[in-house]
């Protein structure tokens, strides 16, 4: 009974309740205090070998425990069209470990097992660099975890675990690609984001754009229907993206608004120097019908789909969710917002409308920087209309896979 409670790691040390009283006496400080001399080397010379009668005890004095090498963990995609399933399920992958190490898959494998994307390799590593979650990146990984990439990532990069999400990812020829981190016990498993995939955001692209040509026509109801968002937002979700934290007494608070629809890679970079400016960065992001009444259409993603994504976004420490479109002068009291930026690429027409900057620019506090891109969603929406067919087919291949994914799908605990 003794020996059981006496093996128990404890950071109280030799001076606990019980375990000391049971050493308590003469013959037991003299056990005590020949121990503590051992294990400060005040014997010198003594070894171990020499006071055999200690060992018994030796074993039963609380032990330091060792710093442990970090747990580092990878995962791998195309990430194109980055959006907060993505986020999501790399932000689960590092909670499997200390250090998320990432993989984005080259250009070529993505052509050959899915067909063409919509973003080049710099984009999409500027995209999931940017992210909170992540720790390092991997460019041009495979898509198939071969036998030699698997070594790789074991002994170049240390991996301990593989991850990927509970749908399939299957080779051109059906085999599953996972398979061989299955077979050697180093594959663990994350949770889907429901409600959104990149083919999903591929429809919603073509069926916006194809409403707006008159040519083409507006879509029948099922095409609309089929291409709705089936997000399902709540507030824990919110808050595991959220930093939950408030800017401390004295900070420079920048603010920066806009849609950031179809995040992409000038979002990343744009709020990347914003947050440059200050100490603390709040984003606002407008609502759907604000951004419609100066686009003359809705959103590709929701109000809450683009809250994940700028959530998820490094850079980014707070968001206003339906942030108003002029820049009050309660609002900059509110917050206590410093300075005002704005980009020098924007989207949407403001020609004849009152200059939602006019407040801080009348204080003082508003200033432009020049945005690192001139990337914009519209660019990137238009890639794959102008692509459509291409597009096209490359979401029908990929839509059967996902509708036998939901058929077939199970709850999982835990995300």
């Amino acid at each position: 009974m003794m020996m059981g409670l006496l093996a128990f790691e404890s950071h109280q040390g030799l001076w606990s309740g019980g375990y000391y009283s049971q050493l308590f006496g003469i013959g037991g400080v003299m056990i005590t205090v020949a121990i503590l001399m051992l294990s400060t080397g005040y014997f010198g010379g003594i070894g171990a070998p020499f006071a055999p009668y200690f060992w018994p005890y030796l074993g039963q004095v609380p032990k330091r425990k060792g710093r442990k090498r970090p747990v580092r963990v990878y995962m791998d995609g195309c990430f194109d069209l980055m959006h907060y399933g993505h986020a999501n399920a790399l932000r689960q992958a590092k909670l499997l470990g200390d250090q998320l190490i990432v993989g984005v898959v080259s250009d070529e494998e993505i052509v050959a097992n899915k067909g063409p994307p919509v973003l080049s390799m710099e984009e999409r590593l500027t995209l999931v660099s940017g992210l909170k979650w992540v720790d390092e990146v991997i460019p041009n990984a495979p898509y198939e975890i071969t036998e030699d990439f698997m070594n790789s990532l074991f002994n170049k990069y240390n991996i301990d675990y593989i991850i990927h999400g509970d749908d399939p990812c299957l080779l051109p020829d059906g085999t599953d690609a996972y398979a061989l981190a299955k077979k050697v016990g180093r594959y663990k498993q994350i949770k889907r984001t429901e409600g959104v995939s990149s083919t999903d955001i591929v429809g919603r692209i073509l069926l916006t754009f194809k409403q707006k040509d008159p040519e083409t026509g507006a879509g029948s109801c099922d095409e609309l229907k089929s291409q709705l968002s089936h997000f399902l937002p709540t507030s824990r979700r919110i808050m595991q993206f959220s930093n939950g934290k408030a800017p401390s007494p004295g900070a420079r608070v920048v603010y920066i608004d806009g849609a950031f629809d179809l995040f992409h890679a000038g979002h990343v970079e744009i709020l990347r120097s914003a947050r440059q400016l200050g100490d603390f960065l709040l984003v606002g992001i407008h609502d759907d019908q604000a951004i419609r009444d100066r686009r003359g259409y809705r959103p590709i993603m929701h109000l809450h789909e683009r809250t994940l994504s700028v959530l998820s976004c490094r850079y980014v420490d707070e968001v206003i969710i339906g942030a108003p479109w002029e820049v009050s002068k309660d609002m900059i009291t509110t917050f206590n917002i410093s300075v005002v930026v704005h980009g020098t690429v924007a989207e949407g027409n403001s020609a004849g409308e009152v200059d939602p900057y006019a407040v801080p620019k009348s204080m003082g506090i508003f200033r432009t920087i020049t945005s690192p891109k001139t990337i914009t969603s519209v660019s990137v929406a238009t890639r794959i209309v102008d692509n459509h067919e291409a597009y096209k087919k490359r979401n029908l291949k990929k839509k059967a896979s996902e509708d036998r994914y939901y058929t077939q799908k199970k709850f999982i605990s835990g995300d």
